[in-house]
C-alpha cells in the first residue's frame, strides 16, 4: 500500500494566488493595468534588467547544489529527480494550457501568452521544491529560494514582459506543481521501481580525496 504525502490544506495558498492573478480579467483592474505599465515605461525608459532569464533556474539548481554543499535534503537524489520530472510536467502542462487558452497579450504586444508567466512558475516551482528538500531543518534556505524567485516576478513586469496580475498566478501555479511532484513521489517510485526491477539511491560522499557520488542499487 502506497501512502500519499497530499495534505488538502496545501492547496489553499497557490489555489489563491492563482484566484487573485485572474482577478486581471476583471475590468477595473484590467484597465488599472495599462496605467501601471506606462508608468514604468515612463520611469525605466530603454533601461532593462536581463538577469531573470538565468535567475529563474537558480533555486531549481539549488535543489541539487546544496546537497553538494554538504547540506542534507529530505530525498535522495534519485528521488529528487522524480519529484523534479514531476514538478515539470505539471508545470508544462498547466501553464501552457492556460497560456493558449486564453491568449493574454503580453504588455509589450511582443506575443498573445502572457498569462500565466511561465518564468515566475519555474522559479517558484524551485524555491517550492527547496523549501520541501531543506526548509525543515534550514529554513533561511527557502527564504533565499522565495527572495529569488520574487525577485524574478519582480523583474518580468519591470522589464515590460508581465502584467502583475501574470506573475501572481505564475506563482501559485509554480507552487502547486512543486507540490504535485512531491505528493505524487510515493506513486512516480513505485512506478520505476515496478519498471526498472530495483531501487537506486545515490547520495554525496566526501573524503580527503575530493567528492563523489555514492550509489547503491537494491533489487
Amino acid at each position: 500500500r502506497v501512502e500519499s504525502n497530499f495534505k488538502l490544506g496545501e492547496i489553499i495558498m497557490p489555489l489563491s494566488l492563482i484566484g487573485v492573478g485572474t482577478l486581471g480579467f476583471v475590468e477595473p483592474i484590467k484597465n488599472s493595468r495599462y496605467e501601471v505599465r506606462d508608468f514604468l515605461n515612463e520611469w525605466r525608459g530603454d533601461h532593462r534588467v536581463r538577469v531573470d532569464d538565468y535567475l529563474q533556474y537558480v533555486p531549481l539548481a539549488s535543489v541539487y547544489g546544496l546537497s553538494l554543499l554538504g547540506v542534507e535534503a529530505k530525498h535522495n537524489y534519485v528521488d529528487r529527480t522524480l519529484e523534479l520530472a514531476t514538478s515539470y510536467l505539471a508545470l508544462g502542462a498547466i501553464v501552457n494550457g492556460i497560456k493558449y487558452t486564453v491568449r493574454e497579450p503580453r504588455p509589450d504586444g511582443s506575443a498573445n501568452n502572457s498569462f500565466p508567466s511561465g518564468h515566475t512558475a519555474t522559479t517558484f516551482m524551485g524555491a517550492e521544491l527547496v523549501r520541501i528538500e531543506y526548509g525543515e531543518e534550514h529554513p533561511w534556505l527557502a527564504v533565499g529560494a522565495y527572495t529569488i524567485a520574487t525577485a524574478t516576478g519582480a523583474l518580468r513586469v519591470y522589464n515590460n514582459h508581465h502584467w502583475l496580475s501574470d506573475v501572481i498566478a505564475g506563482a501559485g501555479v509554480g507552487i502547486l506543481s512543486a507540490r504535485i511532484g512531491y505528493w505524487l513521489l510515493p506513486y512516480t517510485k513505485r512506478m520505476m521501481h515496478r519498471l526498472t526491477g530495483c531501487e537506486i539511491f545515490v547520495s554525496p560522499t566526501a573524503s580527503s580525496t575530493g567528492a563523489a557520488l555514492n550509489t547503491v542499487v537494491r533489487f
